[in-house]
């Protein structure tokens, strides 16, 4: 049986660091609470846990915090986590029967839900979650920081799931590009990336066509972070009013990379902008069919929801029956959301 160090980061978490150590205390051997200069009543709900509460002074750059708290760590694995992670009583129940694989495993991998609807995840992606200390794995990357997985690394069906009860300052990550930039530092392709991500997710949209073809230049050897540039690059000429663009770079994509489900619908969406209704019809088809991605960012609600609910919105004026069949489609996978509930009134149900 190994033993767990669990290390977190936080600061002004009062709101969700209890429910994040009620879940922690039920598998993990020590707690290692690294603090970045919190103001409210985070170590003090810590203290009321058995945890080891150490103070850093933040410097804008999260891998060395990371590192700083995996520095403090004394047992077998490290498992990471933030504060408003939370983690269910049956990913809880494996993680402990995890503790009593005798393998000799260096990196086991985890699914990071960031998402849900209807209490299903829409949104997740494996990360490097439990770590052999013995290996001495760092963090890497001031922000949206990130261990790379080296030794013999395992796959593991449970589930962290990230609930926020706050949202982060919106331009935050997006100052620390920023003054990174100010300070002359040149970016490697995932920063690059990473860094091209905030400005699209911050509306600045001809910038960040901009920071994507230089990362596409940039030769990325990481394939679902080509892939995804190529899908902002298409959002942000669709937001700028330039389809053509658009549809030029998602068949570049085509041309280097098997179309996964999300790339098929973005197709469709570009079409459906062209006006050109039978290809956008034929692509959300297609979305159907197209293989699931296992990699990178995973998006589920690509597979078969978001072309459902399209099929039946491009039918609806030109094929009643089929516009009603893809609703239904939909509504099965997911009866509460809004636009099923919405579009339920034309369909007399």
């Amino acid at each position: 049986m190994f033993s767990i160090s669990v290390c977190m980061i936080v600061k002004d978490e009062e709101l969700v660091i209890e429910r994040a150590l009620n879940c922690v205390n039920k598998f993990a051997d020590e707690i290692i609470i690294v603090d970045t200069g919190s103001k409210d009543r985070t170590k003090e709900i810590c203290k009321k846990f058995n945890t080891n509460i150490f103070d850093f002074k933040w410097c804008n750059d999260f891998s060395k915090a990371r590192n700083f708290s995996f520095s403090k760590a004394t047992k077998d694995y490290i498992m990471w986590l933030d504060a408003d992670d939370f983690i269910s009583e049956t990913n809880i129940e494996k993680i402990n029967k995890l503790k009593y694989n005798k393998q000799d495993i260096d990196v086991y991998m985890f699914k990071y839900v960031m998402s849900f609807e209807d209490n299903k995840p829409t949104f997740e992606f494996f990360r490097e979650r439990l770590l052999k200390r013995s290996k001495h794995f760092e963090f890497q990357g001031f922000v949206h920081e990130v261990i790379t997985p080296s030794g013999k690394i395992q796959y593991e069906d449970i589930s962290i799931e990230h609930r926020k009860e706050k949202e982060n300052p919106t331009k935050r990550n997006l100052k620390l590009y920023r003054d990174a930039i100010k300070r002359g530092i040149k970016f490697n392709p995932r920063e690059q990336y990473y860094y091209s991500r905030e400005l699209f997710y911050n509306f600045y949209y001809k910038k960040c066509i901009k920071e994507l073809k230089k990362y596409l230049n940039m030769k990325d050897n990481y394939t679902p972070n080509i892939k995804g540039a190529y899908l902002l690059l298409c959002d942000s000429y669709l937001y700028t009013n330039n389809s053509k663009l658009a549809l030029k770079n998602i068949f570049d994509s085509i041309r280097l990379y098997t179309p996964n489900s999300e790339t098929c619908c973005m197709v469709a969406k570009i079409y459906e902008n062209l006006n050109d209704t039978n290809q956008a019809i034929f692509w959300y088809n297609i979305a159907l069919i197209a293989p699931n991605t296992s990699e990178g960012f995973i998006q589920k609600k690509y597979n078969d929801f978001i072309p459902y609910l399209e099929l039946c919105k491009l039918y609806y004026k030109i094929d009643y029956n089929e516009s009603k069949k893809y609703f239904l489609l939909a509504k099965n996978i997911n009866p509460t959301n809004k636009i099923i509930k919405y579009n339920e009134q034309f369909f007399k149900i």
